[in-house]
């Protein structure tokens, strides 16, 4: 019996694992089954922000040709989705948690099943829904955004009845009662560490005394590359200290590390079911954060900090090892389908089975489009990015990029820019999209431009006595 879980976050560095040379945090969980997989050294994400990732993950597909690179509406893509293609082959499936997806977040995806928890909730929200009902008093069900976006605050729900423990217990009771004799195919999606940065009490506190470091080298002529890295979430333009960023990133790592928490649960609840050892287990997120390098925090910008990934695989009968090929979430599909025995036809995907004998020699990325957009073409070690608004491309040859090297008669120029040109020649959606929060940015330039939760906007006005003004 073969059994495929999916384990995703939401906005997490490549460098936030303890078994993969991070000295700080605390990823006991993680660190076993990093042991006991192939890690690959190398993942990129198809772009730097929430919906096209996940839409690319979804699709198997890059940007270029979903047509999806904001966290807009807008797409072109027709398909199914490869989570469907589970339930047909007549696996019992299950979503649980955030899945941001384009099209309709609420519709079932494929699955069988939905237990529904989105970072902006509607009113069918399973989440919102039970945790509403057990303390109606609280409205910031994730945490307050707006102003406190990218400030660390505890969260105002226990670690109980927490957003990411809900993940765990959902997944973990729909592992106990799954049926024995069918496959499973389970995504556990988390939405942190995305921010707000709100652990449970008193998980906030595991990182006083080892703190990390506030920000990672940066370039002396860093305003050479502000354009790569936008103004929208400097530091300077959200007013952040060194010591401010210092408390988000112990914050942020008090984040990942109660979702590792859960990540055990779920494992052990596996292996208590006898299921893990037949199990395809993929650990990987979204996009990373910037959190405080080059002196910016969030995402969208193809810095390493943001656009590289975790991607930790146990595959059953593959020993553990590390692979140092480039490898992208569009990978996901082909090789969770290859490994389920699940046909499909290959030139629907962009990505390949990472079990099938093939290898990338580099992979994309991209964020907007046309003259707003931002494309890269990496082979792992070297990075070309292309901006579009500047006309100007990048070249990085180190890890982290630390210094722009482009030249055009340069060889590894010569060999990565055709590709880039032709990715982007290749767009199947060139109109401009509007990105997320700009006109909120612009009233309130202190902000990282989120609004609060509508969801509960009516009853919290009804919390002011007449006579004050709120806005919300």
């Amino acid at each position: 019996m073969k059994h495929v879980l999916l384990l995703f976050t939401d906005q997490q560095r490549k460098d936030t694992i303890a078994a993969l040379g991070n000295p700080v945090i605390q990823t006991p969980n993680l660190d076993a089954l990093a042991r006991d997989s192939v890690v690959f050294e190398n993942a990129f994400t198809p772009s730097p922000v929430c919906v096209p990732a996940r839409f690319s993950l979804f699709s198997g597909q890059y940007c270029a040709r979903t047509g999806c690179n904001t966290n807009s509406r807008q797409y072109v893509y027709q398909g199914d989705g490869f989570y469907s293609e589970f339930t047909k082959d007549g696996y019992q499936t299950c979503a649980i948690g955030k899945m941001h997806h384009v099209v309709a977040p609420y519709d079932s995806m494929g699955f069988e099943k939905r237990y529904t928890q989105e970072e902006i909730p509607k009113a069918s929200d399973d989440f919102a829904r039970e945790i509403h009902e057990k303390y109606p008093h609280i409205f910031d069900i994730h945490g307050m955004r707006s102003e406190m976006y990218y400030v660390p605050q505890v969260a105002q729900l226990p670690a109980e009845d927490h957003p990411t423990q809900w993940i765990g217990d959902k997944s973990v009771n729909y592992i106990e009662n799954c049926d024995p004799d069918k496959p499973m195919f389970l995504v556990s999606s988390f939405i942190h560490p995305h921010p707000p940065f709100n652990p449970p009490a008193p998980w906030n506190k595991l990182y006083r005394d080892d703190p990390p470091a506030p920000f990672a080298p940066a370039p002396e002529d860093l305003e050479q590359y502000w354009d790569l890295i936008t103004d929208r979430c400097s530091c300077k333009r959200l007013m952040m200290s060194e010591q401010d960023v210092l408390r988000m990133k112990n914050f942020y790592y008090a984040c990942v590390s109660f979702v590792d928490y859960q990540v055990g649960r779920i494992i052990k609840a596996l292996k208590d079911k006898g299921m893990y050892e037949d199990t395809l287990i993929l650990y990987t997120a979204d996009h990373g954060d910037m959190m405080g390098d080059y002196h910016a925090t969030g995402k969208r910008t193809m810095m390493d900090s943001s656009c590289r990934i975790p991607f930790v695989m146990h595959y059953p009968g593959v020993a553990p090892q590390v692979r140092t090929d480039v490898c992208s979430l569009v990978d996901v599909a082909p090789t969770m389908l290859s490994y389920a025995g699940i046909p499909y036809d290959p030139t629907e995907f962009d990505g390949i089975d990472l079990f099938g004998g093939q290898t990338h020699t580099h992979v994309f990325s991209q964020y907007g489009c046309g003259d707003n957009g931002v494309y890269m073409v990496t082979d792992g070690q070297n990075k070309l990015v292309y901006h579009a608004s500047g006309d100007r491309y990048y070249l990085f040859e180190t890890t982290p990029a630390e210094r722009d090297v482009y030249d055009p008669e340069n060889p590894t120029v010569l060999v990565l820019k055709p590709l880039l040109d032709a990715y982007r020649a290749s767009e199947q959606n060139k109109s401009e999209t509007s990105t997320d929060g700009e006109t909120y940015s612009k009233r309130h330039p202190h902000y990282a431009g989120r609004k609060d939760q509508p969801l509960f906007h009516d009853e919290e006005i009804a919390r002011i006595p007449e006579g004050y003004r709120i806005d919300l």
